[in-house]
Order: structure tokens, then C-alpha cells, then sequence
């Protein structure tokens, strides 16, 4: 969809982590259906990559196709970006980088942070605990077990109850079959620096925050430190598991297209 009637919006998808651009279909056709033009990003590793996640060694490695994405965007075209999960944190990366190619930023359920994971603050509010699950993931040690991991996994018998409890069945389902392990690297992701003058540039991109009350992955608390931390332009909230693009994607998009 090329031809875009004037007024009408770009937005870019980007997922969380394990996820891909198929993540987002409910939502791309209602986006589509509404008027608008939309993009699905598969960063590295994700199943529309063919990259193996064990290959993907840096956070820089990892956002790289989002990265391309918006440095090949027609001078003057701005987009909105919707970051779910640790999309979050490819969303500010690229907010850091290319600010005058955004009109705004949506975060969902989503890890908002200003310069990723720079302290132990930052890791508490934006990783997930899962700790009262259990042993829920599994890693691959791709550089020898004397190494750290290269990639994890969410075990497939957690992933219900952890991401997509209200959602239906058969979205859980697929997802169980399209779900891949993502790289270890995102765990670092850090970008800019600590000043004030980078701590105002980033602030100019308009950001909104849309909270899922019913998450097990990203808390509520979690998501209200981050919010308190950093606070965004509007925060709105879904009454929600941590993936409404499935369990409630017409109210999603209600809310998106209200934040404008």
C-alpha cells in the first residue's frame, strides 16, 4: 500500500522478544482496514530473518533491520513506530538515532527505558521475572558452555499462562509453532549516553505508553516504574494479558488511533 491518502499514518510494527513480524497480522489487517499503511519489522533471528538468533552477537546486531528500515525512509516521511514488549527497546534505540523521521512512539506492554539497560534500576523496571514460574527458559550455549548463552527460549508449556492467557486458543497456539529462541544479546541493549543535551533530543519524539493490567511477563508494577521513570505524553490502559494483539486487537487499535 503505496498510495497513501493524505492524513493517513505510517506505522511500524516492531516485536518482542521470541516474536516476529507475524505476530502482529490481527492487527496489520484492521490497521490496513482503517486506512492506513503499516510495516511489520522481523528483527535478527526472528523467524522471517532465516538468521540463526545463536549467530546474532550485539544488540546493534539485532535491531540492525529496523536500523536500515528507518535510514532508508524518503527524506520528510515520518512514521509511527508501535515497539510491544523489548520491542520497546529497539523503538528508543532508533528514537536516539533518527528522531526527525518520527512523529511518534507507542509502547506496549513494552520495556521504556531512555538508554536501555544502563544500571540495576533499569534492569528490575524493564526485564522480566518470572522467577514464580519456575525454570521456564531454556538456553543454548552456541560459543561452548564456558561461554554465556548465545540465545533462550520460553518453554513451550509456560508460554500460555505467560504471554497470552486471555488470548484464544488458536492464537497461542500458532504462536507456540512460530516462536523462536531469541538472541542472548538483547539482554544488553544500551544506546546514547548519559547528558543532557541526549536526554532532551530523545524526549522530542512524542511518546505514549499503553499498559496491559492482566501481564505476567512485563508486571504492572513493572510498567508503572518505567512510566514514573520516564514519564510519557498519555498512558492509556487495556484490562489485558501481556499480548493484546491477540486477546483484544479492535481495542488495541481504538487506542492507537485515539492517541494520535
Amino acid at each position: 500500500m503505496d498510495d497513501v491518502p493524505r492524513g493517513k499514518e505510517h506505522f511500524v510494527l516492531v516485536h518482542g522478544a521470541g516474536h516476529g513480524a507475524w505476530c502482529w497480522f490481527k492487527l496489520v489487517s484492521l490497521i490496513q482496514g482503517s486506512g492506513h499503511r503499516v510495516t511489520c519489522i522481523d528483527l535478527a533471528g526472528a523467524a522471517g530473518t532465516f538468521v540463526d538468533p545463536n549467530d546474532v552477537r550485539s544488540f546493534d546486531d539485532y535491531d540492525a533491520p529496523l536500523v536500515d528500515f528507518m535510514a532508508a525512509l524518503p527524506d520528510g516521511e515520518k512514521v509511527i513506530l508501535v515497539g510491544h514488549s523489548a520491542g520497546g527497546l529497539s523503538v528508543t534505540h532508533v528514537m536516539h538515532m533518527f528522531r526527525h523521521r518520527i512523529k511518534q512512539a507507542i509502547f506496549i506492554a513494552a520495556t521504556m527505558l531512555p538508554f536501555g539497560y544502563l544500571t540495576e534500576q533499569d534492569v528490575k523496571d524493564g526485564a522480566p521475572d518470572l522467577s514464580e514460574f519456575g525454570d521456564v527458559y531454556d538456553l543454548k550455549f552456541g560459543l561452548g558452555e564456558d561461554h554465556p548463552p548465545t540465545s533462550v527460549a520460553l518453554r513451550k508449556e509456560h508460554q500460555r499462562t505467560i504471554l497470552y492467557q486471555q488470548s484464544p486458543q488458536e492464537d497461542s497456539t500458532l504462536a507456540s509453532i512460530l516462536m523462536r529462541p531469541w538472541p542472548a544479546a538483547l539482554s544488553t541493549a544500551r544506546f546514547g549516553c548519559i547528558h543532557d543535551d541526549i536526554e532532551s533530543t530523545v524526549n522530542t519524539v512524542r511518546r505514549v505508553y499503553i499498559k496491559t493490567a492482566n501481564d505476567h511477563m512485563v508486571k504492572l508494577e513493572q510498567q508503572e516504574a518505567m512510566i514514573h521513570r520516564w514519564p510519557p505524553s498519555e498512558v492509556m490502559v487495556m484490562e489485558t494479558d501481556h499480548s493484546p494483539f491477540f486477546s483484544a486487537p479492535e481495542h488495541l487499535l481504538e487506542l492507537i488511533l485515539k492517541s494520535l
